[in-house]
């Protein structure tokens, strides 16, 4: 095929939905996973049919294992190699850590940590030999200031994505492969439906602190295009991730203390 390929995991709704649209707008073929298909087909559909590009919709849970290496094996049967990779899987697990079970920690982990790892290091040898790739992990602002109480694992894994992020950044950036780091705050998406927090959130915080899924997909293509390591898209986001790097830590843990009761569930 002429077109480059997007691989866009997480692709069913919000942030990744979004991600497929704007790389197919630009020309990508655009490679769908997540685990509803319903919900993929319909999406690959619309944008066939908005972009004139060919959509491949791959369902798959994350949480397995083998699920990276098969997506990639499903891809190359149809001959196909990534181009450029959206590791935006993800979702938030409530609670305290001693009341989780470890299998759903354990899971938490694969979706969130060796998945985007594992898929970026199965990815990235053929990026270096075409010297063309773009990899973005959507990470978040949470990653960038102090734990909290709650969600215990998420900001952990998310300041792991960075980390990840900037350290491949600098390894690749001289092989034509842009790596960055998207950082969004509070978003309009799906996210706090499924973790149950959707009524907390919209109570508590302001609107100027939220931005929608469209937006933060537009930054985020606009800073891996750029070859920015990270970004943190809405100026109340950067203002806080700022204000995080400033603060001592005493002063920032007390602050997440009597601030994260507002949205995370202990």
């Amino acid at each position: 095929m002429d077109r480059r390929l997007a691989l866009v995991t997480g692709a069913s709704a919000g942030i990744g939905a979004a991600f497929a649209k704007i790389f197919a707008s630009h020309g990508y073929d655009v490679a769908l996973t997540a685990r509803r298909a319903e919900r993929l087909e319909t999406l690959a559909e619309e944008i066939r049919l908005g972009h004139g590009v060919e959509t491949l919709v791959l369902p798959a849970d994350l949480a397995d294992p083998a699920a990276p290496a098969a997506l990639l094996e499903r891809l190359a049967g149809y001959g196909r190699s990534v181009d450029a990779l959206v590791n935006n899987a993800g979702y938030g697990l409530p609670g305290a850590y001693v009341a989780t079970r470890w299998k759903d920690q354990r899971d938490f982990l694969q979706v969130m940590v060796t998945a985007p790892c594992e898929l970026a290091h199965r990815v990235l040898p053929g990026m270096v030999e075409r010297r063309f790739g773009r990899i973005v992990n959507v990470a978040s602002l949470a990653g960038l200031v102090p734990g909290a109480a709650g969600h215990t694992l998420y900001a952990a894994s998310k300041a792991l994505l960075i980390k990840f992020s900037q350290s491949l950044y600098l390894e690749n950036e001289a092989h034509g492969v842009h790596v960055s780091a998207l950082c969004p705050g509070f978003t309009y998406s799906e996210f706090h439906d499924v973790n149950g927090t959707r009524a907390q959130v919209s109570t508590s915080t302001p609107p100027w602190l939220w931005l929608g899924a469209d937006e933060v997909a537009a930054a985020g293509y606009e800073a891996v295009e750029a070859n920015r390591a990270a970004c943190v898209p809405g100026a109340p986001n950067k203002a806080i991730a700022a204000l995080a790097k400033l603060i001592p830590d005493e002063w920032g843990l007390a602050l997440m203390s009597s601030q994260a009761p507002r949205f995370r569930k202990v």
